[in-house]
């Protein structure tokens, strides 16, 4: 099995300490390492270092080199420019195959935290087994917690193996308001996705070719005349993997992730993993509160002193300070789009 981690996200919502250059990926959020070094070493030792492949962005290839010295430079793909992750995963699966022959494909987002890696690793195997088995797209699916309406969700069809949990996806459902996600969670029938699949790489990339044409023969002219990768891959559509494949797939399945998994889509996300004081706040960096509850302090350089306040959001760096209820925190990008309207790109 190989591996495909996605590294070309720029994670607005984890501004200021987020930034073009140094996006979410790159980031040491708990003092253990970035995100995208945590990711490749979670696959060890199921998937090898020299079957891991990475697509970033032609802004961060220098930076993912760096962060990543033992994967061969040949590996590392940036891609002309962002055109979602469809384009992405069909374009760097032909490369794959190009290059190493067909066979299993797994494909990791960079940012991700999983708590216990052991776990992970043996549902990515199981994944692999039935993959192999049945030529069919595995998507793996993270049992739900709390009615979360940040999160797309797989809803389970028949069971298609009983011992590994194996089940077909029925339905793949948007970011659901409150009212339909506590509806989800009291069934027992929906997983969160989280946005990993596992397939061969020639199943992925007829289905690609079948349901959007446009990329199928975008990503040929690219292999008949790689020369022509700048313009071809301009041209194609911009279009998740999720709508142009997944959500249109009726043997799609899907198997339970259970390893402590979190996306770290927000602050308020980071707070939930870092160490919290009795009054619930979650700092790191130097931080004092008094009399202050629930918050997260996050000081990259600085000190942060909090008094009386609750459920905020506050970081530091050299450049910016950010102060939002923690409950608006996925809204973060909203300050990012207005400093790119404004022009600020000292701060971006």
């Amino acid at each position: 099995m190989r591996a495909l981690i996605l590294a070309g996200g720029t994670g607005t919502r984890f501004w200021p300490l987020s930034r073009r250059a140094t996006p979410k990926q790159l980031l040491d959020l708990e003092g253990e390492g970035s995100l995208l070094r945590a990711t490749v070493d979670r696959l060890a030792p199921l998937v090898p270092i020299e079957s891991v492949w990475v697509c970033t962005t032609a802004e961060l290839a220098g930076k993912v080199r760096e962060a990543l010295p033992e994967v061969d430079a040949g590996r590392i793909l940036a891609e002309p420019e962002g055109r979602n992750t469809a384009p992405a995963i069909g374009w760097s699966v032909q490369t794959m195959a190009a290059a190493a022959g067909d066979g299993v494909v797994a494909v990791l987002p960079s940012d991700h935290r999983m708590a216990d890696a052991a776990a992970f690793r043996r549902t990515l195997e199981a994944a692999r087994g039935a993959a192999e088995a049945g030529d069919r797209v595995i998507a793996l699916g993270v049992p739900p917690t709390r009615p979360e309406t940040g999160y797309g969700y797989l809803e389970l069809g028949e069971a298609l193996d009983e011992a590994s949990g194996l089940r077909r996806v029925a339905r793949f459902t948007e970011k659901p308001h409150e009212d339909d996600a506590r509806a989800f969670v009291a069934s027992g029938r929906y997983l969160w996705n989280a946005g990993i699949f596992i397939f061969r790489g020639s199943t992925l990339l007829a289905h690609l070719a079948r349901f959007e044409p446009e990329i199928g023969r975008g990503l040929r002219r690219i292999a008949e005349d790689p020369a022509a990768l700048a313009d071809a891959y301009s041209r194609l559509p911009a279009i998740s993997i999720d709508y142009a494949v997944m959500e249109r797939l009726e043997e799609i399945a899907a198997l339970p992730l259970d390893c402590g998994w979190s996306d770290l889509g927000s602050w308020e996300a980071l707070a939930e993993v870092l160490p919290a004081d009795e009054a619930g706040n979650a700092a790191r960096g130097d931080t004092l509160a008094l009399d202050a509850a629930g918050n997260l302090l996050y000081a990259d350089g600085g000190t942060i002193a909090a008094l009386g306040v609750r459920d905020l959001v506050v970081v530091r760096t050299d450049r910016a300070v950010l102060v939002a209820p923690k409950e608006r925190s996925q809204e973060v990008r909203r300050i990012v789009a207005e400093l790119e309207a404004r022009r600020r790109d000292d701060l971006l």
